[in-house]
C-alpha cells in the first residue's frame, strides 16, 4: 500500500512544474537539508551525551540542536562540548547554510521567472493591442490635438 509520502512524490514528477529546475532544485534543497538535520541528531549524540558538561543528553535535544545550528539561530542553550562534536556541529553549520542558501535561490528563481514570464505576456497583449488599435489611436490623438489648438487660439484671442 503506497504511503502518503510515495503519492504526493509521484504526482510532483509527473506535473508540468516539476520539470521545472528550479522547483527540484528546492524540493532537493529540503531533501538534503532533512538528511543534514537528522544524521547531524544521530552523528552529535553519541559523542556528547556522556561527556562532562554536555547539553545534548538525547535525541530530541540533539534534533533541536541540529535545527537550531542549520538554521543559524544558536539560542546557546544547547552546544557541543567535545572536540567531535564541534566538527560535527561545523558541517551542520555549513551544509545548513548552503542549502538553505540553494532553497531560498529556487524559490526566489521561480518567482522571478513567473514574473518574467507575466510580464512577457503583458507586453506582447500591449503590442497586439496597440497594432490592432494604431489607426482608431492616432484618430482619437489627432482630433484631440485639433481641439486643444482650437482653444489656444481662443485663449490668445481673448488675450
Amino acid at each position: 500500500m503506497p504511503t502518503f509520502f510515495t503519492l504526493v512524490w509521484g504526482r510532483l514528477r509527473g506535473s508540468s512544474w516539476w520539470r521545472r529546475v528550479h522547483l527540484r532544485a528546492a524540493v532537493a534543497g529540503v531533501a538534503v537539508s532533512t538528511v543534514v538535520l537528522l544524521a547531524g541528531s544521530a552523528v552529535i549524540l553519541p559523542l556528547e551525551e556522556n561527556a562532562p558538561g554536555a547539553t545534548i543528553t538525547s535525541y530530541p535535544l540533539a534534533l533541536w540542536w541540529s535545527i537550531e545550528t542549520a538554521t543559524t539561530v544558536g539560542y546557546g542553550d544547547l552546544y557541543p562540548v567535545t572536540a567531535g562534536g564541534r566538527v560535527v556541529a561545523a558541517v551542520v553549520m555549513v551544509v545548513g547554510i548552503t542549502t538553505f542558501s540553494v532553497v531560498t535561490a529556487a524559490l526566489a528563481t521561480g518567482f522571478v521567472s513567473r514574473a518574467t514570464r507575466d510580464l512577457h505576456r503583458l507586453g506582447a497583449d500591449v503590442r497586439r493591442f496597440e497594432q490592432n488599435h494604431a489607426d482608431g489611436l492616432a484618430e482619437q490623438l489627432r482630433a484631440m490635438h485639433e481641439r486643444f489648438d482650437r482653444l489656444e487660439n481662443r485663449l490668445d484671442q481673448r488675450g
